[in-house]
């Protein structure tokens, strides 16, 4: 990965002190909107605004918002005006919808926007979420691989190659803000769906990058002593290896600039909470009680403090990947060493992440060394990636139908604070790999009912808004999600992608 003065510069290194006015002071209601916007006269420097910034601020009279108005031009949000027509159906609405969200390559991003080229068209999430984002973009291409649009699949997975040569890894998204973190690892889960449509052949072509995203994970693991961590990876006590999320950052994400500085007013540890913060982000969990203290607020979170359950199935899917990639080529000696990193993440997983008490997957919490009190539907990974044993599977299904199972789907959490990865509130990744879980160990009925109820009320809410939205309250299924930094974003990538996968396996579900 290039070092950080080799990295574009984000938009307060560009635009010091109008930036952390223009945050502070909420120009804008949604902080991303700032960082999103790029100059309305291209061949205008950062240095040039800012210097007028700095000479006009000081006269009477000055008004911030006008003088942001004038030099900067507002991003666009397809979503935001696009309507679908109700009565022509779900998947009409679906298969438009892959249109409405495309992207075409950034080859000539103007000089100082905070988006990252890339080479192919792919997708975006819609809503606010202007530009890709990592794990979302799996399950996206979950209904793209059902709309038969195999080439958007292949356009995507190349797009995540491209990056992981360029910078190392996958950021978060392609913004040069999020250049500090990635998201969970779910590139080798969108070779294995190509891999599934276009033979092993395509494990080949994209074996270098998956090699270098798994360097990036494991960087320094080499050097820890038991008991002790760095960046990404911290090694057990008995020597095995497990993996965190982290952000090379101790800064307020400038993309939530405001909230961030809220959280940490009054901390006597803002820097570590800054990277917790960015962490949780990472985890695709911005915020979940599962990252937090026993204060249960956002000023204890602890995100590194724990080796997620979710994180570390993903990993073993990498390095089942990888094992693949190189047996594919015959070389067996290879392929045999990666299996053997399979086989002892898998033990690690069992000794550290199965909860007995709790008959659940959880998190290891790496400071207190024990597995995490809180139950939260992260525990079905191992079903889904099949390191559970079919007894393990069973009891985390008794506690899935009697916990977590509500009218319109699975919690994500079973506590209710405000945060939105917690309930009421369920989300599309996690109903799918539950799904794909429960039927991995023959637990379809349960399965099946998840599917049919996710997929009633997401088409329920469709009938009546015209809408397919980000999340979903399964606990009262007339009211909308809520919590989090930001609306209630419509769109929606991941939803789409799930729902149409889920439609075409229960087909009398379609309308």
């Amino acid at each position: 990965m290039p070092v950080a003065a080799q990295l574009p510069p984000t938009p307060r290194q560009l635009y010091p002190g109008l930036f952390e006015a223009v945050q502070t002071g909420q120009v804008f209601p949604d902080n991303k909107t700032f960082v999103d916007m790029v100059p309305r006269n291209p061949r205008e420097s950062p240095a040039q605004i800012v210097a007028d910034y700095q000479q006009q601020r000081a006269q009477p009279g000055f008004n911030l918002t006008q003088f942001v108005q004038t030099r900067f031009r507002l991003p666009t949000t397809d979503t935001a005006t696009y309507r679908s027509n109700v009565r022509a159906g779900l998947r009409a609405h679906l298969d438009t919808l892959w249109t409405v969200l495309r992207r075409q390559p950034q080859d000539s991003v103007s000089r100082y926007s905070s988006l990252l080229p890339l080479p192919r068209p792919y997708l975006v999430p819609g809503g606010r979420f202007r530009e890709v984002y990592y794990w979302d973009s799996y399950f996206t291409m979950l209904g793209l691989r059902e709309a038969k649009r195999l080439d958007l699949v292949r356009s995507m997975t190349d797009n995540f190659a491209y990056l992981i040569g360029r910078y190392g890894f996958i950021p978060n998204g392609n913004r040069t803000y999020y250049l500090t973190r990635s998201q969970p690892p779910f590139f080798a889960l969108m070779v294995q769906l190509l891999a599934e449509e276009q033979g092993d052949t395509v494990l080949q072509r994209y074996q270098p990058y998956l090699l270098r995203e798994y360097a990036y994970w494991m960087a320094g693991a080499d050097s820890l002593k038991p008991g002790t961590a760095t960046r990404r990876v911290a090694r057990l006590a008995g020597g095995e290896l497990l993996n965190r999320y982290w952000d090379d950052s101790t800064l307020p994400r400038e993309e939530s600039y405001i909230k961030d500085v809220e959280a940490a007013r009054g901390s006597k540890r803002a820097a570590q909470l800054y990277r917790d913060i960015r962490a949780a982000a990472a985890s695709g969990w911005d915020f979940s009680t599962r990252w937090f203290g026993p204060a249960g607020t956002l000023a204890s979170i602890r995100t590194t403090e724990l080796a997620p359950v979710d994180l570390n199935c993903l990993l073993l899917t990498l390095e089942q990947t990888i094992a693949r990639s190189y047996s594919t080529q015959g070389q067996r000696a290879e392929a045999a060493a990666w299996q053997q990193k399979v086989e002892k993440r898998s033990k690690a997983i069992q000794r550290y992440c199965w909860n007995e008490a709790a008959s659940w997957y959880t998190d290891y919490d790496l400071t207190q060394r024990r597995p995490a009190a809180i139950r939260t539907l992260a525990g079905v990974f191992p079903l889904a990636f099949g390191v559970a044993t079919p007894t393990q599977a069973s009891r985390v299904a008794k506690g899935l139908k009697a916990d977590f199972l509500k009218d319109g789907g699975l919690l994500t959490t079973l506590k209710n604070s405000g945060q939105q990865w917690d309930a009421p509130n369920a989300w599309a990744p996690l109903q799918y790999l539950a799904v794909q879980g429960l039927n991995r160990y023959r637990q379809q009925p349960l399965a099946d009912t998840i599917a049919a109820r996710w997929v009633r009320l997401n088409s329920r809410v469709f009938q009546q808004t015209g809408k397919l939205l980000e999340k979903y309250n399964v606990m009262d299924t007339h009211l909308p999600a809520g919590g989090g930094e930001y609306p209630l974003q419509d769109g929606f990538g991941w939803t789409n992608g799930v729902l149409l996968n889920l439609l075409n396996k229960r087909p009398q579900e379609s309308n």
